[in-house]
């Protein structure tokens, strides 16, 4: 009977692989919303279709609203990794897991970070106007730069950290890691050198790719003070979360000098607003917040995402991928 059935909300961008997990189960109804909902019409929709027992969010807000017009929510899922968005101590109050795709779009973002280094450092977008623009003639005035030799150093030494120190070694390039959180013989074993002083480390790096997550601990991690301390040749890459990276500071930087470029897919304000300061800089390129989100990562996360929905439906959430553990 329908009325048995646990009621799941799931967004549009969710891939037919994760669809075809939930639909198999006799049990489970699923219910689609958009991706960019505003939070009343998502507030509004849960009501509607209270009782609802779980949820798989993209970038859509969830917290002691959503729990109380949910009504018996029993887990809360991202399709992806981050959950800046999410209030953990609500869900935890009330005993409902948050769980996240796991490694599901790692390759992915890192894909994506290298992909930033290399388009920044072969002045891409400068050598396709030359071409384009019959100015031929000027592109030994605009010679790009080599990654091999270069030194890279890594912000977070989790599951996208390593997969892109991975392939900046495969690149001969040196990799420095700075994470508070991992031993130096974890990140040694991975062919890297851990770094216990961010500040200390910063003037050696002719790359900086950020990789932890959003934190009080890691919002405004790079400040004015921080970007001063980079080369004036060095490249800030940013595929984690807007905030850490201070927009501002990161503008006057470039238009200063001080810095070389920048590669960015995750904004302070999301979408940022048109005409915003760095979007006119030929030495910044810009992702819409995607580095995660490829045909297959999307694939990846709706199945893990489905897999979680049903193993905490089940009674048996799958541990690794739930974030307050607290509530186990």
């Amino acid at each position: 009977m329908a009325t048995n059935k646990k009621k799941i909300l799931i967004t549009e961008s969710f891939s037919q692989t994760g669809r075809t997990l939930l639909s198999e189960r006799d049990d489970v109804e699923m219910v689609e919303f958009p991706n960019m909902i505003s939070a009343a019409d998502f507030e509004a929709m849960l009501k509607q279709h209270a009782p609802v027992h779980g949820v798989a969010l993209g970038a859509t807000r969830f917290g002691e609203p959503e729990l109380e017009a949910s009504r018996d929510m029993k887990v809360v899922t991202r399709i992806g990794v981050g959950y800046d968005a999410v209030d953990v101590p609500a869900l935890s109050r009330r005993k409902v897991p948050l769980m996240t795709a796991g490694t599901a779009n790692s390759p992915s973002v890192a894909e994506q970070a290298l992909f930033m280094m290399l388009t920044l450092a072969k002045r891409a977008a400068e050598m396709h106007a030359i071409v384009k623009d019959g100015t031929w003639g000027y592109r030994l005035g605009k010679l790009p730069y080599d990654l091999y030799g270069k030194t890279v150093l890594i912000i977070g030494f989790g599951r996208i950290g390593t997969r892109t120190a991975k392939r900046c070694l495969a690149m001969e390039m040196q990799v420095l890691v700075y994470d508070p959180y991992k031993s130096a013989a974890e990140i040694k074993a991975a062919g890297c050198e851990a770094v216990a002083d961010l500040d200390a480390a910063l003037p050696r790096a002719d790359f900086v790719s950020i990789h932890c997550p959003k934190t009080p601990e890691t919002v405004g991690l790079f400040n004015s003070a921080r970007l001063k301390l980079m080369k004036p040749t060095a490249y800030l890459i940013n595929t984690a979360r807007g905030g850490i990276v201070d927009e501002k500071a990161l503008h006057e930087a470039l238009v200063a000098g001080k810095l070389a470029g920048a590669g960015l897919d995750v904004f302070e304000q999301e979408p940022p607003p048109v005409g915003h300061s760095l979007h006119d800089l030929p030495n910044v390129i810009m992702a819409p917040h995607v580095a995660g989100v490829t045909r297959e990562a999307v694939d990846r996360m709706s199945e893990q995402t489905a897999r979680n929905i049903l193993s905490a439906l089940d009674g048996e959430p799958i541990r690794q991928n739930v974030i307050n553990l607290d509530v186990l």
